[in-house]
């Protein structure tokens, strides 16, 4: 394996990240305020405790997840598409890189960078509520796993996109709502059977129940179910960015 390159390639997207880093880390740290202001002191203080624990603290996981999503798919995407955009992702496919290489070096610094944000709201998050983690390493391993899933899909939909207007197509109109709808702000517990039912066909609510487990102890559905559709989202886009770049699909043509 060339070290080498996907060293360059990493550097490369971290030295793009660290020029905006302000505006980067100061985004997650106002959203996160504004929701606690909103959902924490306005609706939560009016909401009991769900599953013994206060509704500030609850939303924590999920706004985490919302965080990670967002950034991920949008680290993930901009990193290949700019290379699509400007004409330089042919130099990339004629060096001695290989596709592995490649995608390790993209998809590297896109989790490296949404591990970072999701750190940052955590520690905002903190600022406002008490906060404990009963599976720190639980929590670690769905964060890691969540980041790298996701800058793949976001790699993926770099390479989809013809133009700028299509990146933000998915993260707006499908992953958005999904993250919404997937229990980030209540547990689906509350819902009416039907619609419990129905929302257990959104796959972001795994990952989210997962995560708020590593958290309190409690959740939607088991761990292990949470983790295995973690595994199996990650294994989806491992395939497909294969076939990406066995077909050439988007970058030869």
């Amino acid at each position: 394996m060339n070290h080498h390159a996907i060293w360059s390639i990493y550097y490369f997207e971290m030295h793009r990240f660290l020029r905006t880093a302000f505006q980067s880390i100061a985004t997650p740290v106002i959203t996160t305020s504004l929701y606690f202001v909103v959902f924490g002191a306005a609706i939560g203080s009016r909401m009991s405790d769900v599953g013994g624990v206060s509704y500030g603290a609850f939303i924590v996981p999920g706004l985490i997840m919302l965080s990670l999503f967002s950034e991920s798919i949008n680290n993930g995407s901009f990193g290949i598409h700019i290379q699509k955009f400007t004409g330089t992702v042919y130099e990339l496919l004629s060096a001695p890189v290989s596709a592995m290489e490649l995608v390790v070096g993209f998809t590297g610094a896109s989790a490296t960078k949404s591990i970072m944000i999701g750190v940052v709201t955590l520690l905002t998050a903190s600022l406002f509520v008490p906060l404990q983690v009963l599976h720190p390493w639980w929590m670690v391993a769905f964060l890691v796993l969540t980041s790298v899933s996701f800058s793949l899909f976001g790699f993926i939909l770099g390479i989809w996109a013809k133009g700028w207007e299509q990146l933000s197509i998915i993260p707006m109109l499908v992953v958005t709502p999904l993250t919404f709808l997937g229990g980030a702000f209540y547990s689906i517990d509350m819902l009416p059977p039907t619609w419990r039912t129905i929302t257990l066909f959104n796959p972001v609510v795994y990952l989210i129940s997962g995560f708020r487990w590593s958290f309190y102890g409690t959740s939607d559905v088991g761990v292990e179910i949470s983790l295995a559709m973690t595994l199996v989202f990650l294994g989806i886009c491992l395939a497909t960015v294969a076939w990406i770049f066995k077909t050439g699909y988007r970058l030869k043509n």
